[in-house]
């Protein structure tokens, strides 16, 4: 017996259990601190009881409370993570398990107001004990007691709500959820807490949003696109996959600093917030973002959610298809949006930046104990597979494609399968070799190499000669379909598709005796690999007219530089500071000011980066200033905070920021005054007059006592107990009354209503005034009596022991308003 969950247990089970159902109740206290009472019936049948079975359950011993199989009480025998069920007490046949036990913490993401699961990929067994493997799926039938106040949302739809009053505050909604569909255990989900409900009927299908936000404008821009995006998402793929929506309801929660972008449980998706509500500042790529996240999760509930993988070694074919079809998705649902330059843009440089290492991993890894489940998941999961998978739709034709898509659907349906058995269904459709293809695609890590010889024929190019070769040596071929584009000198181009299913083709030049001006490889941005930069490419950038080619080039072109290939990274650097000007798609130029920042921090020495500083600043700002776009002049205001260097571009930062004044044209956001606050402060900016005293110690914050210098008049957020830090500083210029945040002293006076005896007191001394809770904390600024009454005190405890006393020697102009350390403090709470 080992913990986690060994391959050898799951397979055991899996041919032993079956037909399984969990009863489970939640006691959810109104106090995060407080433990989470719980109990759970399991019902399964069992083919041979002649062993005991380990239910897995990653807690401490004494959370179990009780045991109770088939009706008789059983001692807890726990061992190694395992609640082992001794074989005497099953039965072949149905079994009944009961257990008392207290809720494991570790995955329920309790915070003071709320509360939401997230178990993938073998988090299950840290909440309640389970058979915590993908392939024996399960229905869920949930009761959840939580306090008076709060909404609830799990897989399944309501059944009905009780409100209890048994005396305690501030009583209690008990929710009775009816049975959900059959899914794996990871997919399981609550969300529970103080949200604001949101429901909207679209194409005949109701929806429901769970969600905290408060900015009124953020949601007046994104709940209809929110809704819309779902509902459009869910057409695209009943219509492509030939299936209707195969679960019983379809509703989703934003969460504050939710750990991904997304998790696709069925019937109650989770999103952080953040990248659903946008404001009025936000670019192309973060709606697209929006647009490519919410159809991934939604393409989930068939592929992943339909269909599981039989273990967690193909859990990136859950992933795959997801992307593949939420890129399609996005390319109808997105007006305007260019779908095979995003997919350049989003998959190539992430895929190729761990492809390139020794160290790169097969898409298709061993799994040996699902505790190490997590170390598969990574950029070539979520980047190399769906180039792969394009590859293959191309390979074998759109159709054929998507009607094996559907034949693995309906073969499977709320069960289990592996890549073989999709590898099986496809290669029926095609007369390609698939085993062949997929043992070099999927199966082992790396990538190609290609070069190219022109053959002259009469002292004149004819063809063009390309080979491939393993980036580590090896004698592997990758056989795949790519475009060439040849350009011209007279402005003409013409491109030629390559089927690279040899290590050496040649291509003939579609313009017959007329020699190219030069040759760009890849240039759709399918193909995969190290493609060679063709002659006069560095200077022919800006006649390439698709900004898709244009986007290849730039892979290309950073790629055959760190491999040393062509063009060394100065030169590199030269040519993008050429071009910076003249790309005018944002998603290009998001590309390239990447690729750019790159080279210059990473790749240039301290001395030539600290003499090319002045030029490129003046260039990125000139740039800024001449590009009409909004989104792209936030791009590359962005950049010159990046490289920013000299004492004159830190000084012009320092300005917007201190005036909250951006340049002309550029939307920036409260994050983006945080985030220029926090490229000022790792940069040692010294500010013209410090709001702290240079004295204040360095422990006050996070980042240290110099930081204090850069936050003298924004928002202060605190972490637990109120201490305050950066870089969650962000200034404002109205005290707007924001749950979580305090206003520093300028406010003082005119908010919170203190203020100083002799008005005198520094004006970044924070007003310690709490808004977010009914048990509201005052902390007055020492030496700052009340406005109306000198004494007036404070609305609950007195100010916390660890703030107390303030220094004389920090503060020499402000007196403590008490005299001793106060006896009791519960501190004000984030």
């Amino acid at each position: 017996m080992v913990p986690g969950v060994s391959l050898e247990l799951a397979q055991d089970r899996a041919r032993r259990i079956s037909r399984l159902v969990y009863d489970i109740f939640l006691d959810i206290p109104w106090e995060k601190a407080e433990p989470i009472r719980a109990a759970e019936t399991i019902r399964f049948h069992l083919a041979d009881a002649s062993q005991p079975v380990q239910l897995d359950f990653k807690e401490q011993a004494d959370h179990l409370k009780s045991l109770t199989v088939n009706d008789k009480a059983a001692a807890i025998d726990f061992r190694a993570e395992h609640l082992v069920l001794p074989a005497a007490s099953l039965k072949a046949g149905l079994n009944e398990v009961r257990i008392d036990f207290i809720a494991g913490n570790q995955s329920l993401n309790r915070n003071d107001e709320f509360l939401y699961t997230l178990l993938v990929p073998d988090r299950a067994r840290t909440v309640f004990p389970v058979f915590d493997q993908p392939d024996l799926k399960v229905t869920f039938k949930l009761t959840l007691n939580v306090p008076t106040g709060w909404q609830a949302l799990a897989n399944a739809p309501l059944d009905s709500t009780r409100r209890t009053l048994d005396g305690r505050v501030p009583g209690w909604n008990t929710h009775f959820f009816a049975p959900s569909d059959t899914i794996s255990t990871y997919l399981f989900s609550i969300a529970a807490g103080k949200f604001t409900p949101v429901t909207k009927t679209l194409n005949g299908r109701p929806m429901e949003l769970l969600h905290r936000e408060t900015d009124q404008a953020k949601l007046r821009l994104s709940l209809n696109p929110i809704f819309r995006i779902h509902a459009d998402a869910l057409t695209f793929l009943e219509a492509y996959t030939g299936l209707p929506y195969p679960f019983r309801k379809f509703d989703f929660v934003a969460l504050p600093d939710f750990q991904y972008g997304g998790m696709e449980h069925v019937g109650a998706i989770d999103y952080k917030a953040s990248t659903l509500f946008l404001n009025e500042g936000a670019t192309q790529d973060q709606l697209l973002a929006r647009s490519n996240l919410i159809a991934h999760e939604t393409a989930h509930m068939w592929f992943g959610d339909l269909v599981t993988m039989q273990w967690f070694n193909d859990v990136w074919m859950k992933e795959v298809f997801a992307n593949f079809m939420a890129d399609k998705i996005t390319q109808v649902a997105v007006p305007g949006s260019n779908y095979d330059l995003k997919f350049v843009v989003d998959h190539y440089p992430a895929a190729y930046g761990v492809d390139r290492t020794a160290g790169a991993n097969p898409i298709r890894q061993d799994l040996t104990n699902l505790k190490d489940a997590g170390s598969l998941y990574g950029n070539i999961i979520y980047h190399k597979a769906p180039i792969m998978m394009r590859q293959l739709e191309r390979l074998m034709g759109e159709t054929a494609f998507r009607d094996g898509l559907r034949e693995y659907l309906k073969t499977y349906a709320f069960g289990n399968a592996t890549w073989p058995d999709l590898i099986r269904i496809l290669d029926a459709r095609t007369p390609a070799d698939l085993q062949a293809w997929n043992q070099v695609w999927v199966n082992q890590p790396g990538r190609p190499v290609f070069d190219y010889q022109l053959i002259t024929k009469d002292g004149l190019d004819a063809d063009v000669v390309i080979t491939q070769q393993a980036e580590d040596g090896s004698d592997r071929l990758w056989p795949q379909l790519f475009e060439v584009l040849f350009v011209y000198p007279d402005g003409r181009t013409k491109e030629v598709t390559v089927n690279m299913n040899q290590r050496q083709v040649v291509v003939p030049q579609p313009a017959g005796k007329v020699a190219p001006a030069f040759i760009l490889f890849n240039s759709t941005g399918l193909g995969y690999g190290v493609f060679p930069i063709g002659k006069q490419l560095t200077t022919g950038l800006s006649q390439l007219p698709s900004p898709v080619a244009r986007a290849a080039a730039y892979v290309n072109l950073y790629e055959n530089m760190l491999n040393g290939r062509s063009i060394a990274p100065r030169q590199l650097l030269e040519v993008y500071r050429q071009t910076l000007p003249k790309e005018k798609e944002e998603l290009n130029l998001k590309l390239l000011t990447g690729q750019l920042t790159d080279i210059y921090w990473k790749l240039l020495k301290p001395a030539d980066r600290r003499v090319l500083a002045p030029v490129l600043e003046k260039e990125l700002w000139q740039a800024l200033q001449h590009n009409p776009a909004a989104n792209a002049k936030k791009l590359l205001f962005k950049t010159y905070q990046s490289v920013a260097l000299t004492q004159e571009a830190q000084s012009r930062l320092y300005q917007i920021w201190q005036a909250q004044q951006a340049p002309a044209g550029v939307k920036l956001t409260e994050d983006d005054y945080t985030s220029l606050a926090l490229a000022l402060a790792v940069r040692d900016y010294p500010a013209p007059v410090p709001f702290y005293p240079s004295n204040w110690p360095a422990s006050a914050t996070r980042t240290g006592g110099s930081a204090w210098s850069l936050c003298g008049r924004p928002w202060l957020r605190t972490k637990p107990r109120g201490t305050p830090f950066l870089p969650a500083c962000a200034r404002r210029k109205t005290a707007k009354r924001k749950p979580g945040w305090f206003r520093p002293w300028p406010i003082c006076t005119t908010r919170c209503g203190w203020r100083s005896q002799s008005n005198t007191c520094p004006r970044a001394w924070p007003c310690w005034k709490k808004f977010s809770r009914p048990a509201t904390f005052s902390f007055p600024t020492p030496g700052c009596r009340p406005r109306s009454a000198a004494t007036r005190r404070p609305r609950r405890p007195a100010p916390c022991a660890r703030f107390w006393p303030p220094t004389p020697a920090t503060i020499p102009s402000c007196k403590p308003r008490f005299s001793r350390r106060p006896t009791t403090c519960s501190g004000p709470r984030s």
